[in-house]
């Protein structure tokens, strides 16, 4: 009789201890919940303990580098896409003690009746041993080197694209085509039902006809629009899939085409093609690289889009609130730029603006409102019509910015501004200007020569106000035929890392090499901030006082003139002068301009308030000057002889002495005092 054998215990062996025993695990994944229950034997694989593991995947996170999570993400992404029942594929881990450790997997997806994946049951393996010694792992090392270095390189390069061009060119150039492994490119984005070709290489590739298909026509980058699925095919394939096309693309002998859906938020937004000449196919692992690489660059093109969009709606706001268009002045070239030099949201405070003023004077004004968002320009926005409204109800440069200061302070914002603030006659080429806590402006002169001008500043708009200083002294200047000022924000100046004063330096270099016509130079300073790519906004404002058409006779300047304010009396004196000389009265300048320091000093000697001084000229058959004085006190002034060793008395003496004639009359609550000169 045969002799019987005794058997194990335990024969046959529990598939539990032979899944052990041969150091692999299970694991089950709900699709629906997210869970995925893995057994002990596959959480030592990940080198995991029990306690770490939550029933996430997330959790695994901490053993799989970054470019394998995407790699092993794109697989299973790509089987749940397509109906495939199976896959698999090595990777690695980190363990907790540093080193590396090959690993296998491999999962069946199951689906309902109507064929939606929504759960995943597979096994993971050590594989070290099988693949230590193998070519096959020194051919995966090195292809997983290569498909790292694509993924890392794209990626770096998409990183610093902030506009759709920017993508393009990351993709499209001589490099990108090099690390994406191609000898061409094509994009179309989705438009209105089309898809637009944006992008093709390399240069000279374009096929007429293709710049605009509609995405019902057979064209592969329409179909994996339609499908959302990509499309690998050899050169074969393509041939029968799209004849028409590959017709006229024969001469770049294609072997290999990938076209990919650019999938962004569940919907497609464009289509990306890579052409190749050296394969005939493409492996698991290529296709999920480039189905990864593909989802890499929807998300750049999509963020590059909404940074388009948002800048787009941010500059058409800051637009909206500068003036929609620039006045005609007479006797003045005015040139004015505003650029926004940041994408997305951000938007500045940045402003100019240009104000027609009575008697042939004009207001410029350049400001920049602190921050950067929708704030600041909704303040930037009131502020310059606030700025308009005063300097139009004819009060002084000083005035106008100090009542700009309250206002801003009673705004109920925590925001501040600096500007500056010009008022010009152009008949006089006299010039005043305040700043509040702005950059000084420069000066080009007639022979091209720029230098910086001077302007003694007070605080800061909103600043002045909280702490009860509102002193903005006047600084007086003559512009000549020809001469030009220039405002611009700090935006136009500032530079990463450099000081102030060196951006300054460099503009006066900029505006001195610069061409003559205004225009142009602007165009020019703003080819220099794109050049430079600044972070900041910036608001370019030029005026010059034009040669040909400065009057030679007529014109009418006036000026306010405070109590206990001797930079306003200085201002005065000084405008008075340089009115005289341009009007061709130099050979009474003397004259005139001491009989009116005279009348000015008189109102602020014997009345409360301040006098309003204005200079014009009276048409007629024999051109006279006129002088005005205004002030609030209605008493009559009356010529008194002064004693001999008195030292007032004298004043209506010498102007009744000097000027042709003068007289007194009421001006509502006050009085005018007035003379005139006779002109040759």
């Amino acid at each position: 009789m045969p002799s019987t054998v005794s058997l194990p215990d335990d024969w046959p062996a529990h598939p539990d201890l032979s899944l052990a025993l041969n150091r692999m695990g299970s694991f089950d994944w709900d699709l629906v919940t997210g869970l995925m229950h893995m057994d002990g034997p596959a959480l030592e694989v990940f080198d995991t303990p029990a306690d770490a593991y939550d029933g996430r995947p997330e959790s695994l996170s901490p053993r799989v580098p970054p470019d394998e999570a995407v790699r092993l993400d794109a697989l299973v992404a790509g089987a749940l896409k397509s109906g495939e029942d199976t896959y698999g594929a090595y990777f690695r881990i980190r363990c907790r003690d540093g080193h590396m450790r090959w690993t296998h997997t491999q999962g069946r997806v199951m689906r309902d009746e109507q064929g939606r994946p929504f759960r995943i049951i597979g096994i993971v393996r050590d594989a070290t041993e099988e693949l230590s010694h193998s070519a096959e792992r020194l051919g995966l090392d090195e292809e997983r080197r290569r498909q790292t270095t694509v993924v890392e390189s794209t990626t770096a390069a998409l990183a610093h694209a902030r506009t759709v061009r920017d993508v393009i060119n990351a993709l499209s150039d001589s490099q990108g085509l090099e690390r994406l492994g191609t000898m061409g490119m094509v994009m179309g984005l989705v438009e209105a039902g089309r898809v637009h070709l944006v992008a093709e290489g390399p240069e000279g590739s374009f096929v007429p006809g293709t710049r605009y298909t509609r995405i019902d026509e057979n064209y592969p980058m329409s179909e994996v629009v339609r499908s959302l699925q990509p499309r690998f095919m050899d050169a074969e394939e393509f041939a029968q899939s799209y004849p028409a096309l590959w017709a006229k693309i024969t001469y770049m002998r294609i072997s290999a085409a990938a076209y990919l859906p650019l999938i962004a938020q569940a919907r497609p937004i464009g289509a990306i093609g890579l052409l190749y000449q050296d394969r005939d196919g493409f492996t698991q692992d290529e296709r999920n690289l480039l189905v990864a690489l593909g989802s890499s660059i929807a998300q750049s093109l999509q963020r590059a889009m909404l940074l388009e969009q948002e800048h787009d709606i941010a500059e058409g706001l800051q637009q909206a609130m500068l003036p929609r268009r620039i006045p005609t002045v007479p006797g003045a070239e005015i040139a004015v730029r505003y650029r926004s030099a940041r994408l997305g949201r951000d938007i500045g405070g940045d402003w100019y603006d240009v104000i027609p003023l009575p008697g042939g004077r004009v207001g410029a004004v350049i400001g920049d409102v602190q921050g950067h968002d929708t704030h600041a320009a909704a303040v930037m926005g009131q502020l310059r019509i606030v700025l308009r409204a005063y300097a139009a109800e004819g009060h002084s440069p000083s005035t106008v910015m100090a009542r700009a200061s309250v206002f801003l302070h009673e705004l109920d914002t925590d925001r501040f501004a600096t500007c500056t603030y010009a008022e010009a006659d152009l008949s006089t080429g006299v010039l005043q200007l305040v700043r509040a806590g702005h950059i000084d402006p420069l000066l080009r002169t007639r022979t091209g020569d720029c230098r910086r001008l001077p302007v003694e500043g007070g605080m800061p708009l909103g600043v002045s106000a909280e702490f009860g200083r509102l002193e903005y002294p006047v600084t007086t200047v003559e512009l000549d035929p020809g001469e030009a000022l220039l405002m611009c924000t700090d935006g136009l100046v500032e530079q990463p890392g450099a000081d102030l004063d060196d951006g300054i330096r460099l503009l006066t270099t900029l505006v001195r090499d610069g061409p003559a016509e205004l225009q142009h130079l602007a165009d020019r300073l703003c080819g220099a901030i794109d050049e430079r790519g600044g972070d900041d906004d910036m608001a370019l404002l030029l005026l010059r006082r034009r040669a040909e058409d400065v009057p030679q006779f007529g014109g009418r300047i006036q000026q306010h003139v405070a109590p206990g304010d001797p930079e306003a009396l200085v201002s005065a004196r000084h405008m008075i002068g340089a009115a005289v000389r341009a009007w061709g009265a130099r050979d009474r300048a003397d004259e005139i301009e001491l009989v009116a320091d005279e009348l000015i000093v008189n109102a602020l000697m014997h009345t409360d308030g301040p006098a309003i001084v204005t200079l014009r000229v009276l048409t007629g058959p024999e051109r006279r000057l006129r002088v005005e004085v205004e002030d609030r006190s209605s008493a009559l002034p009356r010529r008194r002889v002064a004693g001999e060793s008195g030292v007032s008395g004298r004043g209506l003496m010498l102007v009744d002495r000097l000027a042709d004639v003068w007289g007194v009359e009421p001006r509502g609550g006050g009085k005018c005092v007035w003379c005139e000169f006779g002109l040759t």
